[in-house]
């Protein structure tokens, strides 16, 4: 890798320190102000070489909170954005350092999403599939792109890709194929992806393109919620989560038993996690109420952001029948959040006999 000195670049600096000294002690004072000020345009951020730049501009970008912490680097000077553009610091840019916003959506951002993907940026790559495919309209591409971060076991994109295969989102309703769904929806859920572990308990407790095997999805549900629960622990308030002994004597006596109520069951009220950039970025890329007029709607569930790409492409609520869902995990999410008081109000006054809940409702096809 180039270097400004070559290899002995410590040396130099050394050097040119102890010249500069040198002229100041044996020099008239003439010399000494010329000196000095030839040495101050000259600092030791000149003489850093390359790669040490590149690994500080890829430590930055991989922890970076916001695109504006890493393009303000860029626009420090020349140097500095002819570096941070490298392959290298690129790719590894964070989901965080990538966060485009859907009105600041452009051509040049359009083309570093572009530029960190080629560089071997799985974030990048998902990105960008997510926003071709969904809201540019360009299917393939954006298929090819999530494909090539799932390849570099990228769990949201291995995710995404289930969702489509479930949906036969961008194709025909025979286009369905719940096999591989289900083969890449347990590749998401073998890398800890709490979406991905929900949906396969759906799978599996429905029989939905796997053997129906009701006890493993169920655990695969409470392993779902306990990991839900544990990302937010450390920063949840106390007065949102069951006491220890609370816990012990109401959830115990009953995860012993044959069938084991979700966590959410119990009154474990746990925040909402933030959803990916990208689902952000397609939440605020379509309008929030579609008309009546539009053919496609959008998955009821605020933290997903995907449309359907035919009419009649999601799943309904089987209970109301006025949401639809992309996902099981979507409608699981979205009966903690706000749509199972929706459905027990539609119930009211006898007209269903006993309590409405998350588990005695499931989406059919239209």
């Amino acid at each position: 890798m180039r270097t400004r000195r070559g290899t002995c670049y410590e040396n130099n600096i050394m050097c040119h320190q102890k010249r500069i000294r040198d002229i100041i002690n044996f020099t008239g004072t003439q010399s000494i102000n010329i000196n000095r000020k030839r040495f101050r345009q000259h600092d030791f951020f000149h003489y850093l070489p390359d790669d040490i730049i590149l690994t500080i501009l890829a430590k930055l970008g991989s922890s970076a909170d916001c695109p504006a912490d890493f393009i303000s680097v860029l626009s420090t000077c020349k140097r500095l954005n002819g570096l941070g553009l490298n392959s290298f610091v690129l790719s590894k840019a964070s989901s965080s350092c990538l966060a485009v916003k859907a009105k600041n959506w452009s051509e040049s951002s359009h083309r570093f999403l572009k530029r960190c993907s080629d560089a071997g940026n799985a974030e990048a790559s998902y990105t960008l599939g997510m926003i071709r495919f969904y809201c540019l309209q360009n299917r393939e591409s954006g298929a090819s792109l999530m494909a090539k971060a799932a390849i570099r076991s990228h769990a949201p994109a291995l995710y995404s890709l289930a969702v489509i295969q479930f949906n036969g989102s961008g194709g025909m309703k025979n286009d369905k194929d719940l096999r591989a769904g289900v083969a890449l929806c347990a590749r998401a859920a073998f890398l800890g992806h709490i979406d991905a572990i929900r949906e396969l308990g759906h799978c599996l407790q429905d029989g939905y393109g796997v053997s129906k095997n009701v006890a493993e999805g169920r655990r695969l549900l409470i392993q779902a919620n306990a990991r839900e629960l544990a990302g937010v622990f450390p920063t949840t308030p106390s007065s949102l989560l069951l006491s220890s002994k609370q816990m012990t004597w109401n959830l115990l006596p009953q995860m012993v038993g044959p069938v084991c109520p979700l966590l959410s069951d119990f009154g474990c009220n746990v925040p909402a996690s933030d959803p990916h950039p990208a689902n952000r970025f397609l939440v605020n890329w379509f309008p929030k109420e579609p008309t009546d007029s539009q053919e496609v709607r959008l998955c009821s569930y605020g933290g997903c952001g995907r449309l359907e790409t035919r009419r009649h492409e999601f799943r309904r609520c089987s209970v109301c029948g006025d949401v639809n869902y992309c996902s099981r995990a979507c409608q699981a999410l979205d009966w903690k959040f706000g749509h199972g008081m929706m459905c027990r109000q539609a119930f009211d006054g006898g007209e269903f006999d006993g309590d409405v809940n998350e588990n005695d409702t499931m989406v059919v096809d239209r």
